[in-house]
């Protein structure tokens, strides 16, 4: 008999060979064997399965987190733009504002990629599966790929899955996933996460830190340029995209980090896009926009009252981040004043300005 190419188990790890099949059974050998989990699914090389990307299990879980408030959902197995258009219609019509970040880990979500990401609001790499699906040689090429789509459509990527595989049982990391971590950072992530590694592993919090370590030494050596990069410099094309771009020429020549007062978080996210070598320090008194902006590259949120009295503003917010140690006297701080919504400013004016901090 002629044996099928089979399915594969636990993340690709244990692959199966197919036997013989009837309508409602498949029969198979195990290849190449392992410890078999509790609550693992099946891929076969290739091919995504017909199931619904949300459940009416999971329109229950939604249901859940819009009355509790969440910040984000991430959707599992996105194969196209429409179950995104569903989730959102929906949420508009609980009057929910969460966004989406679509899971990208399906053969099937290759083809419609562009449309996918332009109708979330941010995407996840989830290369576990991704790699069960496709060969395996495809990821670090799609990883790059989704990740310049996701600036080029100014959303927030996260690359994750096997980042420190081997911490779940072992207190150090390989070179290897070291590594991993760098070309992650390199490439430009918003942001990395770790999964089984904290979630069952035997070394959570040493995890953290080494992802946490490794990805800030990388960083620190990544080259200080006075111009975004050349690919972000095009289609700037309205008036907060530009004075974006601006801030974060004026903030790359001085070296000076960036202060942004927001209420929709428009302007960090704009900054995060131009990519500034210096910390984005976004105040908001929208406790909800501070947990959002924390997804964006660069950007620290605070939250912050603000009063009517701008320069009093100001001033308060240079005294904290003083007093948090992340700024010093004598310093000097590009402070931005454009976005959506105008705070002190008339609608028609945008402001740049370079002050030096003083006590």
């Amino acid at each position: 008999m002629v044996q099928i190419m089979g399915p594969t188990l636990q993340g690709g790890m244990m692959s199966l060979a197919v036997k013989s099949k009837t309508k409602d059974l498949v029969k198979c050998v195990v290849v190449d064997g392992g410890e078999l989990k509790s609550r693992r699914h099946l891929n076969v090389r290739g091919k995504s399965a017909t199931l619904p990307s949300i459940t009416e299990k999971d329109w229950e879980d939604i249901k859940f987190g819009v009355d509790n408030g969440v910040d984000f959902y991430a959707v599992s197995f996105v194969k196209n733009a429409e179950v995104v258009h569903e989730l959102k219609d929906y949420l508009k019509g609980c009057n929910a504002d969460i966004h989406v970040i679509v899971k990208i880990e399906s053969a099937d979500s290759i083809p419609n990629l562009h449309s996918i990401i332009i109708a979330s609001d941010g995407a996840m790499i989830a290369r576990g599966d991704l790699g069960a699906e496709l060969p395996i040689e495809e990821v670090p090429l799609l990883q790059e790929d989704i990740i310049r789509r996701c600036h080029s459509m100014k959303k927030p990527v996260i690359v994750a899955t096997n980042m420190l595989e081997s911490m779940i049982d072992h207190p150090t990391p390989t070179r290897a996933e070291v590594s991993d971590i760098a070309i992650a950072v390199k490439e430009g992530a918003d942001a990395i996460m770790l999964s089984g590694e904290t979630a069952h592993g035997k070394h959570p919090l040493k995890a953290v830190k080494v992802m946490h370590t490794a990805a800030l030494r990388t960083e620190s050596s990544l080259p200080i340029s006075t111009f975004p990069p050349i690919e972000l410099r095009a289609n700037k094309s309205h008036m907060g995209e530009m004075f974006a771009f601006h801030s974060t020429t004026i903030a790359n020549s001085l070296q000076t980090p960036i202060i942004v007062f927001t209420r929709t978080g428009s302007m960090a996210v704009l900054l995060s896009h131009y990519r500034p070598c210096s910390t984005i320090f976004a105040f908001t008194n929208e406790e909800r926009i501070k947990r959002r902006l924390v997804l964006y590259h660069g950007v620290v949120p605070i939250y912050m009252q603000f009063s009517n009295d701008s320069e009093e503003t100001f001033s308060r917010a240079i005294k904290l981040l003083v007093a948090k140690g992340l700024l010093k006297e004598g310093q000097f701080v590009t402070l931005v004043q454009s976005g959506a919504q105008p705070i002190w400013r008339r609608e028609s004016s945008h402001h740049i300005q370079v002050r030096k901090v003083e006590s």
